[in-house]
Formats: structure tokens, sequence, C-alpha cells
């Protein structure tokens, strides 16, 4: 499944390089008609970042899950702009992540987007 992805400061594109499968990096006017999962960060306290959003009023009818990267350090905000795409979008968070991810995280979220793709 393609990964559709934002990085602001490197981290979700190193975590996105450790996933070896196809993927695009999004800009505002890409237009996708494929199934894809969305990978973002999150900014401010909690807001999904407006390139993102910009994106997903495009492209959401094809989404099919979605990741975010965080710090811990903002609590219940950690990578919040995965619930509120999900919830937006009626989408399920695959996974949620600290900065570019360990090896756990990138199974999980693998094994998530090999659910996602059976069905």
């Amino acid at each position: 499944m393609l990964i559709a992805y934002d990085s602001k400061t490197g981290n979700v594109r190193r975590f996105v390089n450790k996933l070896n499968l196809p993927s695009v990096e999004i800009d505002e006017q890409m237009v996708i008609e494929e199934p894809f999962v969305l990978i973002t960060y999150t900014t401010g306290f909690g807001q999904v970042p407006e390139k993102v959003a910009s994106f997903l009023q495009r492209n959401h009818l094809y989404m099919k899950g979605v990741s975010a990267s965080g710090n811990r350090n903002w609590g219940t905000s950690f990578a919040k702009s995965a619930d509120t795409i999900a919830h937006q979008y009626g989408v399920p968070v695959i996974s949620k992540f600290e900065l570019s991810g360990t090896g756990r995280d990138v199974e999980h979220f693998t094994s998530g987007v090999a659910t996602i793709a059976a069905y």
C-alpha cells in the first residue's frame, strides 16, 4: 500500500525510509487516486499541520488509515494529529511513534498496514 507522508523536521521521513514500502511526500496540489496510508507529524498543541489538512481536503477518499509522530513530552497531545484525522475522516489510527520511531514502531506500523490492506 502507498504511504503518503509529510515531514517537518525529518523524523517522519526517517521513519518512512525504514519501512521499505512505496511512499510519496505530499504537497498541497497533489492528488492520489489509489488507497494510501497517511503518516504525519503533529504541530503546536496537537494540531494537524496545515499542509496535511489541505492535502486531505482533496485526497481523503482513498485514505485507509493514519499514523503520526510526536514527542511524549506533550502528554495527552502526543501525536494527537492522528486522532483528529481519524475522527474527522473515519479511518483507524494505525500507530503513534516518538520522533523517528523504533524498530518495534516499524513492526507495529507494517503489521497495521498489512491488516488494512487485507480488507
